[in-house]
């Protein structure tokens, strides 16, 4: 079922900036060939599509004209689109075909606040304090839709058999998204699941991620003023600061994969007042969620006894659990051969100076030296086995179903997370082309899954082994309805 396509892949590589090397033959089934046509046919629809959201800048929870948008284009081309998924406006599912396999891809689509930033190499915000795309969302979910409509034109026209799910999560960020879906039902069913990230580096997704809980601690007490009368009143600022006391030293005795963060988002109107509310947020994150389970019931101690001592009263609000991501390496395979396959983006010369006057203020800021501009090494799989020290909701889905991702170069080596610079990459052509690389390698494993039920077989009997001994719990109240906003 497969042939050798040299000239078609060779030009479509050529047109999207990726090399494909004349002395070595792509073999592609007829459906994956027409998949990577597909994605140049619509490449200017998905680029233009990351421009929208990259524009409308929405955090999560409020993604509402990006998810609006993402959902037209979907329509448009003939998916039938669920919205306001377990109960979340923002979410939707849309699918094309019918019975198993059923493969799913992720979408996201939520910014970050205070990142607004132009496409310049230089720091300078669209509008001061506004939310940007520092984590590259805006071309995730631009690069996932343009991935299921390659599929889906390609299962039309070969006849194949299942049924292809976009599944657009908001608010990553925070990690809420995609856990309220899973609990609400959804992916439960899937035979497969694919995502995949804007990054400095192209590589498959295969190693783990940190669990972690979000949860807010809020104070209560009693006014009085804070010069004439301090003796009537109970400070629930006083509360939520000797909580943080008891957590900073309570970091002496961590696990080093073990991270506790927090901000105060209500501490108080006036210092000469003293408050009777006060809220912290904090983030308990470990490498596995029992260790999290552990230092969350040890956090809640320390809030407890730090009510006592300032004599007011907490209460605890868990906004989100998340775990861990649980690897498949089958898929992982597959995923690292597409990548080399279908072949990384080149860069033109006016895009690596762009890079190399992004990375300039970090080299000045940290003295350190980047050897290369943009990376655009494809890295194996056991050069990217290492777990992320970051969260993802993602991980609740692949304790469920085996999941597999990948990350393409859509942001200047060594870039750091959640930062201007990666804002500035993904509305630029730098991104663009890693967004269009990423299209066509979940198209092309989507449909090799597809057309191979042995390769589904592999990745379910490595998702069986590595659950042995596992169980999902949550620390969610059992039908807790999400958060209607991140604050």
């Amino acid at each position: 079922m497969t042939f050798r396509i040299l000239s078609a892949v060779l030009l479509l590589s050529l047109v999207a900036g990726h090399a494909v090397r004349a002395d070595e033959p792509v073999e592609y089934s007829p459906a994956q060939a027409s998949a990577l046509e597909s994605v140049e046919q619509h490449a200017a629809q998905i680029l233009e599509l990351n421009q929208k959201i990259w524009n409308f800048a929405e955090v999560g929870l409020a993604e509402h004209q990006s998810a609006a948008a993402l959902v037209d284009t979907l329509k448009s081309e003939g998916f039938e689109v669920e919205t306001g998924v377990a109960g979340i406006p923002t979410a939707f599912v849309a699918s094309y075909g019918s019975g198993h396999p059923i493969i799913g891809v992720l979408a996201e689509y939520d910014a970050l606040p205070g990142l607004s930033q132009k496409v310049t190499p230089d720091r300078d915000p669209v509008s001061d304090g506004a939310p940007g795309h520092g984590c590259g969302h805006s071309g995730l979910g631009s690069g996932a839709v343009g991935s299921v409509i390659a599929i889906k034109e390609a299962m039309q026209k070969h006849n194949l058999k299942g049924t292809i799910r976009l599944y657009g999560t908001p608010a990553e960020e925070t990690v809420i998204g995609k856990v309220y879906m899973l609990l609400g039902g959804q992916f439960r069913d899937l035979d497969v699941c694919l995502h995949w990230h804007p990054s400095s580096k192209n590589q498959p997704w295969y190693g783990s991620s940190k669990a972690v809980v979000s949860a807010k601690f809020t104070f209560s007490g009693l006014t009085a003023h804070a010069s004439g009368s301090p003796e009537k009143g109970r400070s629930a600022l006083d509360g939520a600061e000797l909580m943080n006391v008891g957590v900073n030293f309570m970091r002496e005795h961590l696990k080093e994969d073990h991270r506790m963060h927090y901000v105060i988002t209500d501490g108080g109107g006036a210092p000469n007042v003293v408050p009777a509310k006060a809220t912290v947020w904090y983030f308990v994150r470990a490498d596995k969620h029992e260790d999290v389970e552990h230092n969350f019931a040890w956090l809640k101690q320390i809030a407890e006894g730090a009510a006592l001592m300032s004599r007011t009263k907490v209460e605890v609000q868990i906004d989100t659990d998340c775990h861990e991501i649980i690897e498949n390496r089958p898929l992982a395979d597959l995923i690292y051969k597409h990548l080399k396959q279908v072949g990384p983006p080149k860069f033109t010369q006016e895009e690596q100076a762009f890079a190399r006057r992004i990375q300039l203020p970090l080299e000045e800021e940290f003295g350190t030296t980047y050897p290369i501009a943009i990376d655009e090494k494809v890295y194996t799989v056991e050069e990217s086995s290492a777990p992320s020290k970051g969260s993802t909701d993602v991980g609740d889905i692949s304790w469920y179903v085996p999941t597999g991702g990948l990350r393409t170069t859509c942001f200047v080596a060594e870039s750091p997370g959640h930062s201007w610079q990666n804002v500035a990459c993904i509305g630029h052509s730098i991104g663009e082309k890693g967004i269009l690389y990423a299209s066509k390698v979940l198209a092309v494993t989507a449909l090799e899954l597809f057309e191979m039920p042995e390769e589904v077989i592999k990745a379910k009997a490595e998702f069986e082994s590595r659950m042995k001994g596992r169980k999902y719990t949550t620390l969610i109240p059992k039908g807790q309805k999400p958060p209607a906003t991140i604050r």
